[in-house]
């Protein structure tokens, strides 16, 4: 499914779900700005303008790479400010962006793209540590890791990005603050094809997202909206988590509106034993132990096991309970969705629920587990299962929050020395390692033992990594990271206790 595809199911959906009254989509988000609002336009006589952006200050020099240059060349002569224009061509690189105030931005001509290429054999395309960035317009495919993934970054835009087969993740902000996701199609990936860990005010809409394990994954993030994207054919649609064993223990103030989550049944291809590998295919929208989530106007269809799940880390598969999480999803709060044909062919634990509550009838939502405050609009709309204690809302619409983007750019995230390790944990190494619970990479723990009084080992490792265990895809080099904050993330890592 392409773009034009998406724009027209969009344009659909204005008059589909603008039937339940009240509802408000977003305008074209993408010539949004992130950030400075002194950004600036590049005109080109090739390829044609650059619309805003995060990055590109207006003073900055404009860099062109193409087929047969290096981007990575391009950001290692940039400086703040600065533009760089990736032409048409194959790149097969791994490009790390350690500065600040920087636009990527791929030049679409007579249809064709520029292609980062990873071949199988490279782990990630994208890795930006630095604040204000803009990435766009590539096409992205055949890494092994991840697509695009944020370490750290605040005020950052992706944008217009094709991805396709790009291993564990697609785009991938974390530890980062204030950033918009737009306009993306992603397929082929064996986690979550957009996986906002860790993160404050953002938001994700006008995406298309299929083939993957896991669509779109809101999680450990508070003050996100996911609205007007299209997630179809995922083996698990729209999830909002609380990952246990990670640093930051909170995922709340979310909002899930105005999507159509349809069709959501491939067979889970996960890695074994990870999070995302316990979700039944079928599973429409799911909030595990998330709190403060709202589900207003989606069009939620054809998934096999359940339209929308809410759910507690105690019934969730290859979860382990984590005392500085609330394991519970509570303050929920389901309002008018355009759900039909789900649940038709749901698993055991679910006709079970539904045999003991006396239901007829095949179930769109479910809730296991404790969650108060929570609330249903409409309860007598779809048939229930679980939400007995779910209180009538006293709100019908969300309409009055149109963003979570900050009005002014968050403050630039600066490592001081004496908090080095600790930021390098949380914007590198939490991603892939959780403390005590099989993510990615092993766990906190584990490495733990293995290292224990030895961080030198740990920096070698992840200098020059090697595949050692076949349950754990293999780890990118972490080389491009000073030797100094090698150290210090090490050391930290090994001290770390939750």
């Amino acid at each position: 499914m392409g773009k034009k595809l998406l724009m027209i199911i969009a344009a659909i959906a204005l008059l589909v779900i603008g039937a339940f009254g009240g509802m408000k989509f977003a305008g074209d988000n993408r010539t949004t700005i992130v950030g400075d609002t002194s950004r600036y336009s590049v005109a080109s006589q090739e390829g044609g303008a650059l619309t805003r952006s995060v990055g590109g200050s207006g003073t900055g020099t404009v860099h062109e790479v193409r087929d047969g240059d290096s981007i990575q060349a391009a950001v290692a002569a940039a400086s703040q400010g600065d533009v760089i224009r990736v032409f048409p061509g194959t790149y097969s690189e791994t490009v790390y962006i350690d500065k600040d105030d920087l636009v990527i931005s791929g030049v679409v001509l007579d249809n064709q793209w520029p292609i980062m290429e990873g071949n199988k054999e490279l782990n990630d395309a994208v890795l930006y540590s630095g604040n204000d960035i803009t990435i766009e317009n590539l096409q992205i495919q055949h890494y092994k890791g991840n697509a695009i993934m944020g370490q750290a970054g605040n005020n950052f835009l992706i944008r217009n990005n094709n991805v396709i087969d790009t291993g564990v993740y697609g785009i991938f902000p974390e530890f980062g603050t204030n950033g918009l996701i737009t306009h993306n199609v992603l397929s082929g990936i064996e986690d979550a094809a957009i996986y906002v860990g860790m993160c404050d005010n953002i938001h994700v809409t006008n995406n298309e997202v299929f083939d993957n394990v896991a669509g779109i994954e809101i999680e450990n993030t508070r003050h996100s909206i996911v609205e007007n994207n299209y997630v179809h054919d995922n083996t698990g649609g729209i999830l909002v988590f609380i990952t246990p064993g990670l640093p930051i223990k909170t995922t709340y103030d979310t909002i899930v509106r105005n999507n159509f989550v349809v069709n959501n049944n491939t067979p889970n291809f996960g890695i074994p034993g990870s999070t995302v590998a316990g979700i039944p295919a079928g599973t429409g929208i799911l909030n595990m132990a998330g709190d403060q989530t709202t589900i207003e106007g989606n069009v939620i269809t054809g998934n096999k096991t359940i339209g929308i799940l809410i759910t507690d880390h105690m019934n969730a598969p290859n979860v382990t309970l984590d005392p500085g999480a609330d394991p519970n999803s509570d303050e929920i709060a389901i309002l008018d969705n355009m759900m039909w044909n789900n649940g038709y062919d749901t698993i055991p634990e679910i006709t079970a629920l539904k045999t003991i509550e006396l239901v007829d009838g095949d179930v769109q939502i479910l809730n296991i587990g404790t969650s108060t405050g929570s609330c249903i609009l409409d309860p007598d709309r779809y048939v229930t299962v679980g939400l007995k204690r779910f209180g009538t809302c006293g709100f019908t619409t969300t309409a009055q929050v149109t963003t979570y983007l900050l009005d002014e750019p968050a403050e630039r995230r600066e490592i001081a020395a004496e908090d080095m390790g600790k930021r390098a944990y949380y914007g590198v190494c939490a991603g892939c390692h959780a403390y005590n619970i099989k993510m990615i990479g092993p766990p906190t723990q584990i490495i733990q033992a293995l290292y224990m009084d030895n961080p030198q080992g740990i920096v070698d490792y992840i200098t020059d990594p090697v595949k050692k265990r076949d349950d754990y895809p293999e780890m990118p080099p972490q080389n491009y990271l000073s030797e100094e904050v090698r150290m210090a993330a090490a050391e930290y890592m090994l001290q770390v206790t939750n």
